[in-house]
């Protein structure tokens, strides 16, 4: 495939990404404006990623087994991104309806779980349409493309909250409302979102069931229909269990910075631990920026894994040095030096998005069930982020109830992360 057929692929993963983005940098803000313990904030990101591990198996495996005229993959992305914007609308406002706290908290946990079901819904058939439709040796442009875009789209997400407070719209609201600038983040996040879906759905055509057969082999659906999640798993390459032994600790990892980079960069820079504070949500539209040079520094270094000639060393690497990047930021006091540790961390980020799905996708070769595969391969995102979570409130208070503290515990588990690399064997 040409460069525009494979960016077309997967250019709607721009619009994802920064729902995503909005979700990820705002759920802490929004709920502990909301009037949330900081030591209750991880349950609140239990949602997410049990609903990934719910639907994106779901929506791998029907997909597998649907063909219509917009194709197998691209009728969920579009009803997935439908219900997307439809939620995004919703949840920032889950304090402006005149319920209690607590109706408020179950308003917003609603609308998270539906938000994210939505997301993964959407997110899911782009790497399922990179594994169909790309060749073994066109995979890792084809990931690396998509990578790009996640993180550009991830950069706009973030800043959102930090333009439109910089454009005048208000950043402070009554206590137990979220701030408007947040809110309207949400809303033109939500429009780009359907118009780069539409964009996709327009530009990718899907091959019929006859050209798949050819390109992926004949007799794939024979045994697509055939086998059940745990015949899969059972059969599974060994790549995809060790991939997966690494990805349990990167992405508890990046759980904690999502959960407490707010609350850690508010007390650091800021020197406060009040929600309701100007200066808290000042702190909350500066992780926006933060999170934003991450990104970027992803970018850049997703330009540097080719140079390495082994894989495992280039994963493990970039590990280490997003370790070290987490375990900087409870020690600089400065919102522009904090700059720094954020570069070093999207190190680790552009390695999680391109070495697993690299890897496993080529080990998958010949094995059928490519979407069911990858579905279930998403558990080693949600499970991690699900323990991690469970666990969070308790390692807090380990860790001396301070929120900066938990970025060294993130730190830790990239280091522990890039051990287990070792064991991966390549090729399956």
């Amino acid at each position: 495939m040409n460069f525009w057929s494979l960016w077309n692929l997967s250019f709607g993963f721009f619009g994802v990404q920064i729902a995503y983005a909005l979700q990820s940098a705002n759920i802490s803000r929004i709920f502990a404006t909301l009037g949330a313990d900081p030591h209750n904030l991880s349950y609140f990101w239990i949602l997410p990623p049990l609903m990934g591990i719910i639907v994106q198996p779901i929506v791998g495996t029907l997909s597998d087994r649907t063909w219509t005229r917009l194709g197998r993959r691209i009728p969920y992305l579009f009803i997935g991104a439908t219900l997307a914007v439809l939620v995004m609308c919703l949840l920032p406002n889950a304090g402006s309806l005149g319920l209690t706290i607590s109706g408020a908290m179950v308003f917003g946990l609603t609308a998270l779980m539906f938000l994210d079901t939505s997301i993964n819904m959407a997110m899911q058939p782009f790497k399922m349409l990179v594994g169909d439709m790309v060749n073994e040796r066109q995979k890792a442009k084809a990931y690396s493309i998509q990578s790009f875009l996640c993180n550009a789209g991830s950069v706009v997400g973030f800043i959102f909250p930090f333009f439109f407070t910089w454009v005048g719209i208000r950043n402070i609201a009554p206590a137990g409302v979220v701030p408007d600038s947040v809110k309207w983040s949400f809303y033109i996040g939500a429009a780009i979102l359907i118009l780069c879906v539409i964009y996709t759905t327009l530009k990718v055509k899907e091959w019929d069931p006859k050209q798949y057969a050819a390109y992926n082999g004949a007799g794939t659906e024979t045994r697509e229909e055939k086998a059940d999640w745990i015949t899969l798993l059972k059969h599974a390459p060994v790549t995809f269990w060790k991939v997966g032994l690494v990805q349990f600790f990167c992405w508890a990892g990046f759980l904690y910075m999502w959960n407490y980079t707010t609350g850690a960069i508010a007390e650091t820079v800021w020197n406060t631990t009040d929600p309701a504070s100007a200066a808290f949500q000042e702190a909350g539209n500066w992780v926006g920026i933060l999170f934003a040079v991450q990104a970027m520094g992803s970018v850049v270094w997703a330009t540097m894994l080719p140079r390495f000639s082994n894989t495992k060393v280039a994963y493990a690497v970039s590990l280490v040095i997003g370790g070290i990047g987490f375990a900087m930021i409870p020690f600089i006091h400065d919102q522009y030096l904090q700059f720094i540790p954020f570069l070093l961390i999207g190190a680790g980020w552009a390695a999680m998005l391109a070495m697993p799905f690299t890897m496993v996708t080529n080990a998958l070769q010949g094995y059928g069930h490519m979407g069911a595969y990858l579905g279930l391969f998403n558990g080693t995102i949600c499970i991690p982020q699900i323990v991690a979570a469970l666990a969070g409130g308790g390692i807090l208070s380990l860790v001396g109830s301070h929120q900066s503290n938990m970025m060294i515990v993130a730190g830790a588990s990239l280091v522990i992360g890039a051990v287990c690399v070792k064991f991966i064997k390549v090729k399956a």
